[in-house]
């Protein structure tokens, strides 16, 4: 028996981006629907989480649009109420709100309790979607602290707010906005589920890390994309201490995901990460060796962007690797000459290989999303 959680919030809030977070790219649409009502609601499912999540229409500005995302629920929860449809009964309710957004409407909230009108005693969980400026968590928590307050009958079911950032978020060429919240997410979720369908400990734990690394791979696609980008610009990659910035963005988001703090007990880990991809032995002697491969005809470009994709690409990998470790338990900060053998290894002779060969492949045209997944899937082939 699983639980069933419902999605609900307004269009472009961020449900489908916040779902595929939480399980995961290979969603799939389940057999449980009931019969009329699931043409207007979303089953999803993973077999390592242990809920379903029912998305919804998004609540539109206009009232007919309204009304029908506010009868699909209401369709649903009434089948539920039948006899033997207790497996579709509804757990948890996610609310979504923007965190770009400075108000919470009183109208929104209404339209949620219209809508789950037969769920009056199911916990609510409000997630602040879209958080990616830290200094206005706050006041956004506040904000629907309000707004749940001045709806009395229904506030008192709010259990949980929590601001998530669902995917890595560009915000620059060497800044991004790292995923956050959804293990948290999970784990309330988990929380405020009836004893019998609860997830033991050790499965859950199991199922976060899977995220968890699922998210920093994020990421990695996310920086290396940049460090394409930047490598692309006509100024040479020779120290590779251009990329500095955009690794040590790279590090500290991964960090963050993995619950890592970057303080004054940490810093010598980071600084040891970031030299090792900058001015590193292994990071001049695979750009020394990636610009002088006899017979190579591509464009100083594409040849810079290449080496400074990798760069980023293999940090990348092996910070993940670092930083998991270090989570689990079986490392500590303290293990320096650890962690420079671990990303030393990254930029191994197997990788600088490999990356010669997409060279060889490499045309004067530059898609850096595509190049970015090329560099990405030869690391990940030379793990085999």
């Amino acid at each position: 028996m699983r639980g069933n959680v419902l999605v609900i919030g307004n269009s472009g809030v961020g449900k489908s981006t916040l779902i595929n977070a939480v399980l995961g790219e290979e969603r799939a649409l389940t057999g449980y629907g009931i019969s009329g009502t699931t043409k207007d609601l979303e089953i999803y499912e993973n077999e390592d989480v242990p809920f379903r999540v029912i998305d919804t229409i998004g609540f539109e500005p206009t009232f007919l649009k309204e009304r029908k995302a506010i009868h699909a629920v209401q369709s649903w929860s009434k089948n539920c109420a039948k006899e033997g449809m207790e497996d579709n009964q509804i757990n948890v309710i996610w609310f979504c709100v923007d965190g770009t957004s400075r108000k919470l409407f009183p109208k929104a909230i209404q339209s949620l309790a219209r809508a789950t009108d037969l769920w009056k005693s199911v916990p609510i969980i409000v997630v602040i979607t879209k958080s990616y400026s830290v200094p206005e968590r706050a006041e956004n928590i506040e904000m629907v602290q309000k707004a749940f307050a001045s709806q009395k009958k229904y506030g008192r079911n709010l259990k949980k707010i929590i601001p998530v950032v669902a995917a890595t978020y560009e915000l620059n060429e060497t800044a991004f906005a790292a995923p956050e919240g959804i293990t948290e997410l999970i784990d309330a979720t988990n929380e405020l589920m009836p004893e019998g369908v609860q997830a033991g400990s050790y499965d859950l734990a199991n199922y976060k890390l899977g995220r968890r690394r699922h998210l920093a791979q994020g990421v990695v696609g996310v920086s290396t994309t940049s460090a394409v980008v930047v490598g692309a610009v006509p100024i040479p990659v020779a120290d590779a201490l251009i990329l500095s910035p955009l690794e040590l963005a790279e590090v500290n988001a991964i960090a963050r995901i993995y619950g890592v703090k970057n303080d004054e007990k940490s810093k010598q880990l980071f600084n040891s990460i970031v030299e090792v991809g900058t001015v590193s032995a292994a990071a001049r002697a695979l750009i020394s060796s990636l610009k002088s491969i006899p017979g190579l005809n591509i464009g100083a470009s594409v040849l810079n962007a290449v080496i400074a994709g990798s760069i980023v690409a293999a940090l990348g990998e092996g910070t993940i690797y670092i930083f998991e470790q270090i989570y689990l338990g079986k490392k500590s900060f303290q293990d320096i000459d650890w962690v420079k053998k671990v990303l030393e290894s990254k930029l191994s002779t197997e990788v600088l290989e490999k990356a010669k060969k997409l060279l060889g492949t490499a045309d004067g045209e530059l898609d850096a999303k595509q190049l970015a997944k090329k560099i990405l899937d030869v690391l990940k082939s030379s793990k085999k």
